[in-house]
């Protein structure tokens, strides 16, 4: 009976619905105020898109064709000269070496910068949020006015810094100066994220096992995913696009691919290579395009959920 009693109920609510009147939703008509906003999007599209399409096309052109003044025009011949020249025999001052000698220098330089900022900013930040660390609040000012000190400040105390640890003008010298400049930053991003926290989970941890290198890395470090993905991204694009920590602490042999471009474009002799020095601008810049590209939706998934607070 009770059974019989709900189907009723059921096919009644569903013939009240069928029944109920329909009213289609109202298409909004287009504004002036909506044509001015696509009208000023496409505006800012076409300032981007319309530099970067001259330099991927002439990238592929002959010197032949670039003289001919047709910036716009496609290549007649798509040729990968200009490419295989600025990878392997453009010259960086008075080596000859290519790009490529660069981009393993900026990938030398990238791991370790990588490994120490974030490896000594997750820690700290870790343990300034959730123990008692003893002048924490002074530590977290100090660590903010750091934040905003210009590198020129400071740039000639590190250059005293590591002339002085034997590592100036090498790979070493230009990760630790990375490190450096990048933990005050990162530290409080950590700090933030790790502040909110709740302190049941930490009162629990402690009297669990009260270790404070088992609750980071079985408690803290697996709920870190979204911040790390935020500040691998930050310091990867950072790191690599840096041009004055690396020609002001590298030497020769440990020049990251930025300053072999700089050299390429700047110090050259004879009629400028067009086509050479924007396939030389494209190489430097595909290795962040292309880790935008692979895991930009989990940057914007880490930001949305809180990875940067504060």
């Amino acid at each position: 009976m009770t059974d019989l009693t709900a189907t009723q109920k059921a096919l009644g609510a569903e013939v009240a619905v069928r029944s109920a009147p329909y009213f289609p939703r109202k298409k909004k008509a287009i504004t002036g105020r909506s044509i001015a906003v696509l009208a000023f999007l496409a505006i800012c599209a076409l300032f981007f898109c319309i530099p970067l399409y001259v330099v991927i096309t002439t990238s592929f052109k002959t010197m032949d064709q670039i003289r001919e003044g047709a910036m716009f025009a496609l290549p007649n011949v798509w040729t990968l000269e200009a490419w295989d020249h600025a990878w392997n025999t453009a010259c960086s001052g008075t080596r000859c070496e290519g790009l490529k000698v660069g981009f393993w220098n900026s990938v030398s330089i990238l791991i370790p910068s990588l490994v120490l900022s974030i490896g000594l900013s997750i820690v700290t930040g870790y343990a300034l949020a959730l123990w008692n660390v003893k002048w924490a609040g002074p530590f977290l000012f100090v660590l903010f006015i750091c934040a905003f000190v210009p590198f020129q400040i400071i740039m000639f105390p590190l250059i005293s810094m590591t002339a002085t640890l034997k590592v100036y003008g090498s790979i070493w010298g230009v990760a630790i100066i990375h490190a450096v400049l990048a933990m005050p930053v990162l530290t409080l991003i950590f700090r933030n994220y790790y502040k909110d926290i709740p302190q049941e989970i930490m009162s629990a941890a402690v009297m669990d096992s009260g270790s404070f290198w088992k609750i980071f890395f079985e408690i803290i470090l697996p709920m870190s995913g979204n911040i790390l993905i935020v500040v691998l991204i930050l310091q990867i694009t950072s790191i690599w696009n840096d041009y004055l920590i690396g020609v002001t602490f590298g030497g020769l042999g440990a020049q990251p691919m930025t300053v072999n471009l700089a050299n390429l474009i700047t110090i050259s002799t004879g009629t400028v290579r067009y086509n050479d020095n924007m396939a030389a601008a494209l190489l430097t810049a595909i290795p962040p395009l292309v880790i935008y590209f692979f895991v930009g939706k989990l940057f914007v998934q880490g930001i949305t959920a809180g990875a940067i607070k504060g």
